[in-house]
């Protein structure tokens, strides 16, 4: 067999990461290894993967047509690996967690701490996602469980959810920026003078969706809330952030907090599952994540 599921793994890091030394690393591999198993592969298959257009490698139709089919194999054999250590054990082979960008990942960490306690053998896996994201990751079969999805679930059903809690978003200018300095509270049209920092949505099959954006308003889009922080922080784009990092900011003097004519009420985050998916793991998270103080130390 000339495709092996090692060289669609590659293939898949290769996409995600964005370069072949970043897969490299992801795979703990050195850049030679990763350039020699495509060039094999390539000769291997007789058709170019990659063409190189200046420093960059860019994957060719061929190479985009193996990597989108091989997906679905990588899925299968990674579901099939799933239920065969669930029927011998209960236990799944691994758990796969969408993240709202919201929530600092930081905050899971004692939670991930008392879960390998249990000495389950489960591998957990944290996939960073906003907006949409998290909806979208459950509905493709990329993550099994969803840790502060927001907004109304996709049409078709299928899911069981459980409410994590309010986060609060307040709306949040640089010191230097000329809104910091307006009355408050600031209108809509005064807002949409200025350009907005947003963070994309991540969903690859469902409708992306948008948060606090104003008509006709310029925007700088960014990778996740950190960064929006650091946009804003800056003076590059106003917009909302949660109330305990703008506060945070505001303290350190780096942020001013703005009431605003439009107001920002509480957005409910919930836990999310599929409907038809078992395992221990997942039940343990769920439980978990039910009791008061774990909610209260991820949404801040």
């Amino acid at each position: 067999m000339k495709i092996s599921l090692e060289s669609l793994e590659l293939l898949d890091a290769i996409e995600v990461r964005g370069s072949f030394s970043a897969a490299a690393d992801a795979l703990h591999k050195v850049p030679s290894a990763v350039t020699h198993a495509i060039r094999r592969l390539e000769e291997d298959l007789g058709v170019a993967l990659f063409e190189r257009q200046g420093r960059r490698a860019v994957m060719t139709p061929a190479g985009r047509t193996l990597l989108e089919e091989g997906r679905y194999l990588l899925q299968a054999v990674g579901d099939l690996e799933c239920r065969v250590q669930r029927v011998a054990t209960g236990w799944e082979n691994e758990l796969r967690i969408a993240v709202e960008g919201a929530i600092d990942i930081a905050r899971l960490l004692p939670l991930i701490a008392e879960f390998d306690r249990e000495g389950s053998g489960t591998r957990l896996r944290l996939g960073h996602e906003v907006l949409g994201g998290c909806w979208d990751a459950l509905t493709s079969g990329r993550a099994d469980l969803a840790i502060g999805a927001g907004g109304d679930p996709p049409p078709g059903g299928g899911f069981a959810q459980q409410l994590l809690g309010q986060i609060e978003f307040v709306f949040a200018v640089a010191p230097g920026h000329p809104l910091a300095s307006h009355p408050e509270p600031l209108p809509v049209r005064e807002i949409s003078r200025y350009r907005g920092a947003v963070v994309a949505d991540t969903s690859r099959q469902l409708l992306a969706r948008s948060a606090g954006l104003l008509a006709g308003q310029q925007t700088l889009t960014v990778p996740h809330m950190a960064a929006k922080r650091a946009v804003q922080v800056a003076g590059l784009g106003v917009g909302h952030l949660p109330r305990p990092m703008a506060e945070a900011e505001q303290a350190a003097g780096r942020l001013v907090i703005k009431k605003t004519e439009a107001g920002s009420p509480p957005t409910p985050l919930y836990v999310v599952w599929r409907t038809h998916q078992r395992g221990r793991a997942l039940d343990w998270f769920r439980s978990a994540l039910a009791r008061p103080e774990v909610r209260q130390q991820l949404l801040w």
